[in-house]
């Protein structure tokens, strides 16, 4: 049959899957049986290849589809007591241990005398009678705290206790069940209406524990409670009481969203109503806080929370959006009213924390990003438009403020929709005008407008033609700190125009120095506002492309530790500005080298050329980043990584990232950062940023990895979290030291245990390991061989060396006669463990080379000691697997090398001489050669 023949045959296809399975590479096998069931036009034929694939299923605990294909094949045929074992299996994973019992009980029926169906069905009669116990003693414990919580007369303290042990029930299934049974819903409505705070909280955290990953039980609770009670308990005054009512929205929004995408919703087999109304409920709700003046300001600013994270889609490869363009429409005008507030004015809108206008900021930005088409945006700038136009035409001085709050936290958010209100006719004039008012209020908007208008390029020249004269005379002569400092940064936007091209100074010598040192001088006056100190940090990030204001701020050890705990603080809105400030400070950012030809032409061509400051030269940069971390800099972006708020956006996840990175590029200073919780801190980095941010994360958790023990640097559960960081470094679009320090830190990982193993083998890091085996760069190619090394201590990677059909062992052979040292020793290593590992890949090492013997011997008269034990180690092997082996060894001059090695002497590791005798000792057993007065012969030859 050719090979386009056997791709059209499902039974062909079907044998190469069982082939792959049994040779460990299950992932290969689902595709053939996939490819099979493709092909495949009888009932029978299916229900095997389902059955198949379920098997592969169960071994890479993907459950619910083993239990999917099972129930296929058992469609096809109901008497195939295979497949209904495996359905058994997988239901019993899945906790569904009545129907698992069912399934075993029909096998043990139909074979009695099997004994893999009677031990399953003894462990489902032991797991179901365990089950049972607990839901009674547990449905004892929770009559008896309901009745407590009930009881008005009994004790406070211990109601309070009572409460506490109903949050720790709620977090066990059976608990949560039996909560949920006995009418718990309706009492935690009581407890939520209590003036004490303990108790609201304990009642908020029952119900996380009851709506947790639990769609049906969510949808009761929304029912039942009403969302309208929810929120006013979010936006209550009490912070940790809105905070903890944020969480369980945000649990509740996951379980419903978590459901609408599993076939089976909840963890029971109820079939539910879509939960798109409960949905649009919760946030109908939210949107209604927005502009509600009974709302606290925390309480808003976890309603926008919330909506930042549930609205957007979380990948632009999911193609509906009707979420955003739901709220859109439903709501836009609703969060544009809390942008336009400003708290100052009389009857000036919703109560407003610091964060709030950042917050929204942030909302406008994720929706805006979410549309996908023009007609989208349109009828968001129009919306945008509208609402600003509506309050810009009204007489009183108040409107025109409202509008142009908004227009500045518009620039802020989507800046092409700040842009186009921004040009609405009068806008800049009013901005320019109310500038010069005497109203400290009325300055201190229309300069933030200022600010943010000149950082968008498309007004940037306008304002330095027109501001720059005005935010001089604002920063020389006000008398208000508020405005001279929000006037320093908008000079500081407009002096670093030229980013960190020296020859493109905005200001006079000297003048972006001085404006630094009033930013630090402020930035360090503990009487200012935080807000205004935060203005201070906004002016910094700027000027910080400047390396003379680098070097000032790191000398200024006061201004560090000010920055530091600013960016500690409950203004989230700062996180940026000390983000960016941090990466200009330590070079973090991207530079791009020019061609050096390309350079000589545009001098020639009287073209601008961008020069580096001379401060801007690495030994300049090393010693930044050791005041920086001096300075406590790691616990502050450790602090900033925590935070739960929009202000934390994946450009600012991202600049903190690139910090890391910096810091722990100096080995020795890898220690510090992860004393300080730096390694921690990286974790979350790696898997929720930009996609350089990621990269940037995962390399750093790569260098620490590498050089720090990782179970100190990443202790407990953790050190498994860092697995899928460094495999997304293996990756043809990342540079080739980063796909290095990736194989580096998995080697070490690799060789700790095997359960850290299994997780690199899940995470599917094997096939692209082996392929940078093949890697040119010698370094690459060697630090995959010495990965290799350690994953072969695993069965399952042993497997695919045992499988047939492939050249990786061909490949390791030969490696072990490669010029490069450390390329050799990893190859030799990985053969001399498979081969005591698995001793039948001995008989098919002579037959990978016709040099094969050549390189063996080699290995043994290796200069290097490591290379000789590797040698030996695999030679004795050999000869233990089968006598042909050990005469064909024998006959060569191995004999002779080993006799030399086996006497040891001066610079022989004892080790090497031990094996070498173990090999002698063999060939003695064997009777191919005989021992006299100590000496090895080959039998039959003269004494």
């Amino acid at each position: 049959m050719s090979v386009s023949e056997r791709e059209k045959d499902p039974a062909a296809v079907k044998e190469e899957g069982n082939t792959l399975f049994k040779a460990g590479d299950i992932q290969g096998a689902v595709c053939c049986y996939t490819r099979a069931l493709k092909l495949s036009d009888t009932q029978a034929e299916s229900a095997v290849l389902y059955r198949n694939r379920s098997a592969c299923y169960l071994k890479l605990e993907e459950y619910n589809k083993a239990e999917a294909d099972a129930s296929k094949a058992l469609d096809n045929d109901p008497g195939d007591v295979k497949a209904r074992f495996r359905r058994a299996q997988a239901f019993q994973k899945l906790g569904r241990l009545d129907q698992a019992f069912l399934d075993a009980q029909r096998c043990a029926q139909l074979e009695p005398k099997n004994k893999a169906f009677q031990d399953l069905l003894r462990q489902l009669g032991a797991q179901i009678q365990q089950k049972s116990v607990q839901l009674n003693s547990t449905d004892a414990r929770v009559q008896q705290m309901f009745s407590l919580l009930l009881d008005g007369s009994a004790n406070e303290s211990d109601r309070q206790k009572a409460a506490q042990n109903l949050v720790v029930l709620s977090r066990e299934d059976a608990g949560a069940e039996q909560i949920f049974r006995n009418d718990g819903v309706k009492l935690i409505q009581k407890l939520l209406q209590s003036k004490q705070e303990d108790v609201v909280l304990s009642a908020l955290r029952t119900l996380v524990g009851l709506c947790t990953g639990h769609q049906s039980r969510t949808m009761a609770i929304v029912n039942e409670l009403g969302m309208e009670q929810l929120c006013a308990v979010m936006g209550s005054g009490a912070s940790t009481v809105s905070l903890a009512a944020c969480h369980l929205l945000q649990v509740m929004f996951e379980a419903l969203t978590e459901g609408m995408k599993r076939e089976i919703r909840g963890k029971d087999e109820a079939i539910l109503p879509e939960p798109s109304k409960e949905l649009r409920s919760m946030l109908r709700h939210l949107l209604e806080m927005m502009p509600a003046a009974n709302v606290s300001g925390p309480g808003r600013d976890n309603a926008i929370n919330l909506l930042v994270k549930q609205v957007p889609r979380k990948s632009l490869k999911n193609p509906d959006n009707s979420l955003t363009l739901w709220v859109i429409d439903q709501g836009l005008k609703k969060i544009l009213e809390v942008a336009g507030t400003v708290p100052e004015l009389s009857g000036g809108g919703p109560p407003l924390t610091d964060n709030s206008h950042m917050s929204c900021s942030v909302l406008l930005s994720k929706l805006y990003d979410d549309l996908k088409s023009d007609n989208e945006r349109e009828n968001f700038n129009k919306l945008c438009e509208e609402y600003v136009q509506q309050y810009f035409s009204r007489s009183g001085l108040d409107a025109k403020l409202r509008a142009i709050q908004t227009v500045s936290v518009l620039l802020q958010g989507p800046s092409d929709v700040g842009n186009r209100t921004l040009e609405m006719s009068g806008m800049i004039d009013a901005v320019i005008s109310l500038c010069a008012s005497e109203d400290v209020t009325h300055q201190q908007v229309a300069v933030e407008a200022l600010i943010h208008a000149a950082g968008k390029a498309k007004r940037a020249s306008f304002i330095t033609a027109n501001g720059v004269a005005l935010l001089k005379d604002l920063y020389k002569k006000s008398e208000n700190d508020r405005i001279r400092v929000r006037a320093l940064v908008g000079l500081c936007k407009l002096g670093s125009a030229g980013g960190t091209d020296f020859s493109m100074k905005q200001f006079a010598e000297g003048s972006t120095l001085k404006l630094a040192k009033q930013c630090r001088k402020w930035l360090c006056n503990e009487s200012l506002p935080p807000t205004s100190r935060r203005w201070s940090v906004e002016g910094l990030a700027y000027l910080t492309f400047d390396a003379d204001v680098k070097e000032d701020l790191v000398e200024d050890k006061n201004a560090l530790l000010a920055m530091c705990e600013l960016a500690k603080s409950e203004d989230k809105t700062v996180l940026f500005a000390v983000g960016s400030t941090l990466v200009n400070c330590t070079n973090s950012y991207e530079v791009e080298k020019p061609d050096p030809q390309m350079v000589e032409l545009a001098k020639y061509a009287k073209q601008h050329v961008p020069e580096e400051h001379p401060k801007d030269a690495p030994s300049y940069v090393e010693k930044r980043l050791g005041k920086l971390l001096e300075a406590g800099v790691v616990s502050a972006l450790v602090c900033m990584v925590k935070q739960e708020s929009p202000a934390l956006t994946e450009a600012c996840r991202e600049c903190i990232a690139r910090v890391f990175l910096a810091l722990v590029e100096r080995q020795q200073d890898r220690g510090t950062v992860v004393a300080q919780g730096g390694g921690k801190a990286l974790i979350p980095l790696a898997s929720d940023n930009t996609d350089v941010g990621k990269i940037k994360a995962a390399q750093a958790l790569a260098k620490i990895t590498i050089t720090s023990n990782p179970e100190i640097a990443f202790p407990g559960e953790r050190i498994y979290e860092v697995v899928r960081p460094l495999n997304s470094l293996l990756s043809l679009e990342c540079t080739l030291l980063q796909n290095f320090e990736a194989l580096m830190a998995l080697t070490n990982l690799a060789g700790i245990s095997e359960r850290l193993r299994q997780k690199i083998i899940k995470e599917k890091a094997v096939p692209k390991i082996e392929g940078y085996m093949f890697e040119e760069h010698e370094l690459v190619r060697a630090s995959a061989t010495e990965c290799m090394c350690n994953l072969v201590l695993s069965t399952e990677v042993q497997k695919l060396y045992l499988a047939t059909g492939n050249d990786r062992l061909k490949l390791l052979v030969l490696y072990c006669g490669e010029e490069d040292e450390r390329l050799r020793k990893a190859a030799a290593g990985t053969l001399a463990m498979l081969t005591a590992e698995q001793p039948e890949l001995c008989a098919r090492i002579p037959g990978t080379t016709t040099h094969w013997l050549e390189i063996v011997q080699a290995l043994l008269l290796s200069e290097i000691s490591d290379l000789r034990h590797r040698g030996v180690v695999i030679v004795h092997n050999m000869m233990q697997a089968e006598k042909s082996l050990a005469d064909t060894l024998m006959e060569s001059e191995v004999l002779e090398i080993l006799s030399v090695l086996a006497k040891g002497g001066e610079g022989m590791p004892a080790a090497v001489a031990k094996v070498a005798q173990n090999c002698l000792d063999k060939a003695v057993e064997y009777n191919i050669i005989k021992s006299r007065e100590g000496k090895e012969n080959r039998e039959g030859t003269e004494p």
